[in-house]
């Protein structure tokens, strides 16, 4: 399956534009890239800092075919951007449930899973942030960058491309998955 690319300077929400583009369009799955949101946002309505230089995207695809509950799907959403980070970070990256991603104990990647329907066909939209090179400071919340820990600087554009080509390869295989064996599927 090929993810068509949506690129943006500057929007409110890559979830959003995701949205909009569902509604709007015949698009039946995508990838949306921005290098700033003005209005990104996390679980329960909690704002995402967004800082140029960090990831932003948004992949949305139909899951009519899929029989995985949205929790199996949140799971395996976490496991493909661990996929990723492990192509940056070769230490312990941790899945803290439902949806981010921990380095150290510290937050380096969030996942705002969302769902829409159009014409009785079911999209998800999975909204991921991934911090960079530059950590936000939250209140009670430690949180890390890539740079920080490796002390190279990733391109979003590179970490898009190659998330895309990750999501590419496992969509089709949702429809058969089995979450037991996810990670044997990962390598």
């Amino acid at each position: 399956m090929k993810l068509k690319k949506f690129n943006f300077k500057i929007i409110k929400s890559t979830n959003d534009r995701a949205f909009q583009i569902i509604k709007n369009t015949n698009n039946k799955s995508g990838i949306v890239i921005a290098e700033k949101q003005k209005r990104g946002r996390g679980r329960y309505g909690k704002k995402w800092i967004s800082f140029k230089g960090n990831l932003f995207v948004s992949i949305f695809f139909q899951v009519n075919m899929v029989q995985l509950s949205l929790n199996n799907l949140t799971k395996i959403n976490c496991l493909l951007v661990k996929k990723l980070l492990s192509n940056f970070y070769k230490d312990k990256i941790m899945v803290k449930k439902p949806n981010d991603l921990l380095i150290n104990n510290m937050k380096i990647s969030g996942i705002l899973q969302e769902t829409l329907s159009k014409s009785d066909k079911t999209f998800i939209i999975v909204g991921i942030g991934i911090n960079l090179i530059k950590s936000p400071s939250i209140k009670g919340y430690l949180t890390t960058n890539l740079f920080d820990l490796t002390g190279v600087k990733i391109s979003p554009n590179n970490a898009a491309l190659k998330l895309k080509k990750i999501y590419e390869t496992f969509i089709p295989m949702f429809p058969k998955f089995n979450i037991k064996n996810f990670d044997r599927n990962l390598k």
